[in-house]
């Protein structure tokens, strides 16, 4: 009997490892391919509009393909399998870009940039979705926190593997080694477990299903108001960081290093987190986006050792809060609506970082200081509790 307990344990092992290994080529593909988009799209077109345009567009399709996903997901009894379709066509709808840019007319181009990313909330919601299946009697503490980390690591990994094959292979390649990367989270997610007994239904009406059950439930109305106001934060923050490091650190590459250093930090909380749970998880959440203002408000002072500290501070409030993200979505999303209660919450969050960065575009130009503490303000809102509905 010990033994047959063994083997368990070990084949649960396996599972999460691979889920894990899965997860994390998967999103350092997708931290490796906006950047990698970026750099491509100028050095082929010559133009930075053209450029931002491919990442904007690649971006923000997600609100709208997320919920689909979701439902589709919670629908089907190989969801692994479709999810497994999903992130291929993601990593191939790279490619194409990759093919057309400078081939065929840009609008053509960025069309595809907005098809593929319909499809991009797989790599984030859709992926923790399925993170119940893997281990046996919900998701662990410990399996919340190594699966936030891999977010942290691909932030960490991404931008660096980008800008490194940019510089010895060209931008082109960065962005076929992006998509490839993502491919090879194929066969891990083929491998996730199936749901039997699924009853099928509408897609329509599982979408109002989803939307109603998260606007009535107190804790996901919550956690998704806040981490969505977070990262329209963070979007800000990153839009201004190759100004305050040509102003500040002495050159504009100098800002990426400020993103490492969140990444970071992140990672390092998440490491003392996954060791000891120092309080429930949705005072989590809210105390992460309490940091982050406070932090945001430290970098508008513009003094080099402040950002440091600022970009340690932004880490460490961001990669706990998205592991209680993630722990306070798996206990109160029941298993019908799970999947979509996942995608729809990457895909506003997805959006909510690229509309961030879009308004600290222009006030940045004018100011990075001002941009960052109006980020400051939009963190601190997110930390004001929001009424559900009932």
């Amino acid at each position: 009997m010990s033994y047959l307990r063994n083997v368990i344990e070990v084949m649960r092992r396996y599972a999460l490892a691979s889920y894990l290994a899965g997860a994390l080529a998967a999103r350092t593909g997708d931290d490796m391919s906006g950047p990698a988009l970026m750099l491509a799209g100028f050095a082929l077109t010559g133009s930075a509009t053209a450029a931002s345009a491919l990442l904007a567009g690649i971006t923000v399709s997600a609100v709208a393909g997320g919920p689909v996903l979701g439902a589709l997901l919670d629908r089907a009894e190989r969801p692994g399998r479709l999810l497994a379709g999903a992130i291929a066509l993601y990593g191939g709808g790279l490619g194409l870009i990759m093919l057309g840019l400078g081939r065929v007319p840009f609008t053509a181009t960025l069309a595809l940039a907005v098809a593929t990313g319909l499809v991009g909330p797989a790599l984030a919601g859709g992926w923790t979705a399925q993170l119940p299946r893997v281990v046996l009697g919900g998701p662990s503490a410990r399996a919340n926190t190594l699966d936030a980390m891999t977010f942290g690591a691909a932030s960490l990994a991404g931008p660096a593997l980008a800008g490194g094959v940019a510089e010895m292979l060209g931008a082109p390649t960065a962005v076929v080694v992006a998509g490839v990367l993502i491919g090879l989270a194929v066969p891990s997610a083929w491998r996730l477990p199936g749901v039997s007994g699924r009853e099928a239904g509408a897609v329509a009406g599982d979408l109002a299903a989803g939307a109603r059950f998260v606007l009535r439930n107190p804790a996901l109305a919550r956690a998704t108001f806040t981490s969505v106001g977070c990262c329209a934060a963070q979007g800000m923050l990153t839009a201004c960081v190759p100004l305050l490091g040509e102003r500040v650190l002495g050159g504009a590459a100098r800002g990426a290093a400020l993103l490492s250093c969140v990444a970071a930090s992140g990672l390092v909380a998440n490491a003392v987190l996954a060791r000891r749970v120092l309080m429930a998880p949705d005072a989590l959440v809210r105390i992460g986006a309490l940091v982050q203002a406070v932090a945001l408000a430290l970098a508008a002072s513009g003094r080099p050792a402040a950002l440091l500290v600022a970009a340690l501070l932004v880490g460490a409030g961001e990669g706990p809060q998205l592991t209680a993200l993630f722990a306070v979505r798996h206990r109160e999303s029941p298993d019908h609506l799970r999947g979509q209660i996942f995608t729809t919450g990457a895909s506003l969050k997805i959006t909510g970082f690229a509309l961030g960065a879009g308004l600290a575009g222009p006030v940045a130009a004018r100011s990075p200081s001002g941009a960052l503490l109006v980020a400051s303000g939009i963190a601190a809102v997110a930390c004001v509790s929001v009424p559900a509905r009932r």
